[in-house]
């Protein structure tokens, strides 16, 4: 058996040679799972590890090493203040992404109005489960074209309540084509398969449906377009992320598909995130 703090201590360095820079965070936040405590109180435990409990501990930083996304082995992710069920299949929610639910409330401030909303390419419903939570009244359908990624957003949809008010269909960005949503959602592929080998090794572990779009990472906007002009009420609003320095060429894609840009709204980095924009003319 090994005491607690010495065992954080190894499991820190071990995830710091493996070259990730929140190696500290990462081993406290796996070693609390093995406990079932929260991460900040862990450094204040003095007792010793169980073998079983040392057995659970390596196995897991020895995926985090591997560089696993850390949200794969813990099985959840924070996204707006809500956590949400997340593994192999589904994109982890990031921080980013938020930018898109700060745009829908400034464009729609009443809280209590009955919207529909329609998220396209939903993963773990995040985006769609987080808009549901902030418009009690508002109904929502998330499509995604994996059956992996739909599975973890209806474990997410359970989890926060909202069997009666979402919607999940395994089909394209075209799925929905029989209703008028006054919000529309959606974080694409937007990323070349030239730029994956200089991003982060955790990359590799997502799905790469959700990640690329090649030859130049706008054909994702090309298709939207249409998809969007669509479905969108006349006083709707689509919010649509896109990746640093693509807001012009993915404007124009989108604009090809019958709509119009609104604005660009950046996130706190702040690089431009999220195109806002609505039915031309």
């Amino acid at each position: 058996m090994s005491p607690v703090r010495a065992v954080l201590a190894a499991g820190a360095a071990r995830l710091a040679a493996a070259g990730i820079v929140s190696a500290r965070l990462d081993a406290r936040v796996l070693l609390a799972q093995v406990l079932r405590v929260e991460a900040n109180e862990v450094p204040a435990l003095s007792r010793d590890l169980t073998a079983g409990e040392q057995a659970a501990y390596e196995v897991s930083l020895g995926r985090r090493a591997a560089r696993e996304p850390l949200a794969y082995i813990s099985g959840a992710k924070e996204f707006w203040s809500l956590d949400f069920e997340v593994g192999p299949g589904a994109l982890v929610p990031r921080p980013e992404t938020e930018t898109l639910i700060e745009a829908a409330l400034a464009a729609f401030p009443d809280r209590d109005a009955p919207l529909r909303i329609l998220d396209l390419g939903t993963g773990t419903g995040c985006i769609l489960l987080t808009a549901l939570t902030l418009y009690p009244n508002a109904t929502g359908i998330g499509i995604d074209a994996s059956a992996a990624a739909l599975a973890w957003a209806g474990r997410n949809v359970k989890r926060h309540g909202l069997s009666d008010r979402a919607t999940l269909r395994l089909g394209d960005w075209n799925a929905a084509r029989e209703s008028r949503f006054d919000i529309v959602f959606s974080n694409p592929p937007y990323l070349r398969r030239a730029e994956m080998a200089g991003l982060e090794p955790e990359l590799a572990h997502e799905p790469a449906s959700a990640l690329e779009s090649d030859p130049d990472g706008l054909d994702a906007y090309r298709a939207l377009g249409p998809a969007i002009a669509a479905v969108l009420a006349p006083a709707g609003r689509c919010f649509v992320e896109i990746g640093a320095g693509q807001g012009p060429a993915a404007g124009a894609a989108l604009e090809q598909g019958g709509l119009e840009i609104q604005s660009i709204v950046p996130d706190l980095s702040p690089v431009p995130r999220c195109i806002v924009v609505r039915l031309a003319g």
